[in-house]
């Protein structure tokens, strides 16, 4: 009974780890070009905030963290943004960040155009780290 209990125990806490590990690993990420603050993130991805400084941003979703990102940062569901920039399109024009389907495939597109702004699970040092969520 005791064996049981104490690999009870340790899956539990093994399985708390893993749960607080996912949940942490969401970071907003931009060109090292640009000065972003945790405040404008929202702005950027729903299109209302489209130049800092002389740069024009670039949002770029990253596609297996966009669920999470739209929930915690957007506060939007996957529909509502679509339809924020359906909106966008046909009154302003704009077209919606373009789709990346991996942390690197987003840090690479970030560090190659000076206004690019991302998300991903894991930063380097190619990019400026906007905020930890």
């Amino acid at each position: 009974m005791q064996r049981i209990w104490k690999r009870t125990v340790l899956l539990l806490g093994f399985l708390l780890v893993c749960s607080t590990a996912s949940a942490a690993d969401l970071i907003l990420i931009c060109n090292k070009g640009i000065n972003l603050s945790t405040a404008d993130a929202r702005d950027v991805y729903v299109g209302d905030k489209q130049v800092e400084g002389s740069t024009k941003l670039v949002p770029v979703d990253n596609s297996s963290l966009q669920k999470d990102f739209l929930d915690k940062v957007v506060k939007v569901d996957s529909a509502k943004y679509a339809s924020i920039w359906a909106k966008k399109g046909f009154r302003e024009g704009l077209n919606p960040p373009a789709v990346k389907n991996s942390d690197a495939e987003v840090i690479a597109f970030v560090k190659a155009n000076p206004g690019a702004v991302g998300y991903v699970s894991k930063a380097n040092d190619d990019v400026k780290v906007v905020h930890k969520y």
